[in-house]
């Protein structure tokens, strides 16, 4: 088992920043990836970004591209989305999810899921 919790949302202007952080605890970190997914006001979770076991990988859906990078600590047993320039589209809620080994872009995918932080952002 592994346990996850999202902290740093809230609420932004339009072209300001925010950094969410994402706490494991259970198992060793490092043994699983860890994905970012979105979920806005009446649409379906969707993929942000994921960052491979040591960090070595990272990806992006394109409407994030450029705007928010993915890291992780393994010795903190933490994850980080640095988000900036960010657009009211970004509003919704975020979760950080982990999957053992091998990052994936599907949600349906991930073992573990935290409960997920608030990001509004304001035009």
């Amino acid at each position: 088992q592994v346990q996850l919790a999202e902290s740093g949302g809230g609420l932004v202007q339009a072209g300001g920043s925010l950094r969410l952080s994402c706490a494991a605890s259970g198992r060793t970190f490092s043994n699983y990836a860890m994905g970012w997914f979105r979920q806005a006001p009446g649409k379906e979770r969707e993929f942000v970004a994921y960052i491979t076991r040591y960090g070595g990988t990272t990806a992006y859906a394109d409407s994030v591209k450029g705007r928010f990078t993915i890291s992780r600590d393994n010795a903190k047993n933490t994850g980080y989305l640095q988000m900036n320039s960010l657009k009211p589209e970004d509003t919704g809620i975020y979760f950080c999810a982990a999957r053992r080994v091998t990052a994936s872009t599907r949600r349906e995918e991930y073992d573990y899921w935290g409960q997920g932080t608030q990001v509004t952002v304001s035009s």
